[in-house]
C-alpha cells in the first residue's frame, strides 16, 4: 500500500495549530515562503505563536502579515531589516525577540532534526549573544554553547513534492526550508506542483518524505520580491 500525505487544502493542513505553539516558517526573504499558510493562518487569527524564521517578512507580507494584526508574541529571527511594523513592536515591548546569528540559526534548527541537543560554535563570543552561555576553548578559540531549535509544527514551501511527502527546493528556497522540515513535530509541506510517486529523481530530493507529515498543492502565489534592483539602460 503506497504512503499518501496529502490533505486537501490549507485549511486541512492547518486546523490543529493553536494559539501559543511554536511554529517554524521555512523560506529565505519572501523567496521559498509558505504563501498559503500563512495566509491561513492570518485568517484563523491564532494568537501567540513563538515564530522561528530567518526573517519577519515585510509589513504587507510573508510573517508581516502576522505581525500586522499582533498575533505573534515572539519571533526567533536573524535578520529583520525589511520590516518596519517588526521595529516599532520590538522597541515598543510588545513583541519578544531573539535575534541569531545567520548560521547560528541554521545550525540549531539541523540539530534539531539530527536528535542534537546542543553544539559549540564561535558565533556570538564577545558579544551580547554570548551572556549566559557556556564557554569553551577548542583548538586555542573560544566558543558558546548553543541549543537545538525545536517546533510544535514546520511550515515549509517546495518546488515540488509528492504524495508520500518527498520535496524538492529550487534555488534560494533551499534555504532554511530543508533543515526546518526535520525540525516539527508536525511538519505541513506546501508545493507548486504535486506528483505521484515515483516521478521524482530520488537523487535529487532534498526532504525526504518520512519528515513529512502532511503535504497540500498551494495556489496563487506570488513570489513578490524584497528588493528589486536593476540596472540603469545605456
Amino acid at each position: 500500500m503506497a504512503i499518501n500525505k496529502v490533505v486537501a487544502n490549507v485549511e486541512e493542513a492547518t486546523k490543529d495549530i493553536k494559539d501559543g505553539m511554536t511554529l517554524m516558517v521555512g523560506g529565505f526573504g519572501l523567496c521559498g515562503i509558505p504563501e498559503n499558510s500563512i495566509a491561513q493562518l492570518v485568517k484563523m487569527g491564532i494568537k501567540n505563536l513563538t515564530c522561528i524564521s530567518n526573517n519577519a517578512g515585510v509589513d504587507d507580507f510573508g510573517l508581516g502579515l502576522l505581525l500586522k494584526q499582533k498575533q505573534i508574541k515572539k519571533m526567533i529571527s536573524s535578520y529583520v531589516g525589511e520590516n518596519d511594523e517588526f521595529e516599532r513592536q520590538m522597541l515598543s515591548g510588545e513583541l519578544e525577540v531573539d535575534l541569531i546569528p545567520q548560521g547560528s540559526l541554521a545550525e540549531r534548527c539541523r540539530a534539531g532534526g539530527a536528535g542534537i541537543p546542543a553544539f559549540f560554535t564561535p558565533a556570538g563570543y564577545g558579544t551580547e549573544i554570548a551572556a549566559g552561555k557556556e564557554v569553551r576553548v577548542f583548538n586555542g578559540k573560544p566558543h558558546i554553547l548553543e541549543s537545538a531549535l525545536e517546533a510544535d509544527f514546520a511550515i515549509v514551501k517546495a518546488w515540488k513534492g509528492d504524495t508520500a511527502g518527498n520535496l524538492v527546493y529550487k534555488y534560494t528556497a533551499l534555504n532554511f526550508n530543508h533543515v526546518m522540515a526535520t525540525a516539527g513535530k508536525i511538519t505541513i509541506a506546501e508545493v507548486e506542483e504535486l506528483v505521484p510517486v515515483g516521478t521524482l529523481d530520488p537523487r535529487h530530493i532534498h526532504t525526504p518524505g518520512i519528515f513529512v507529515q502532511r503535504i497540500f498543492q498551494g495556489k496563487n502565489y506570488e513570489k513578490r520580491i524584497e528588493q528589486r534592483t536593476v540596472r540603469k539602460r545605456s
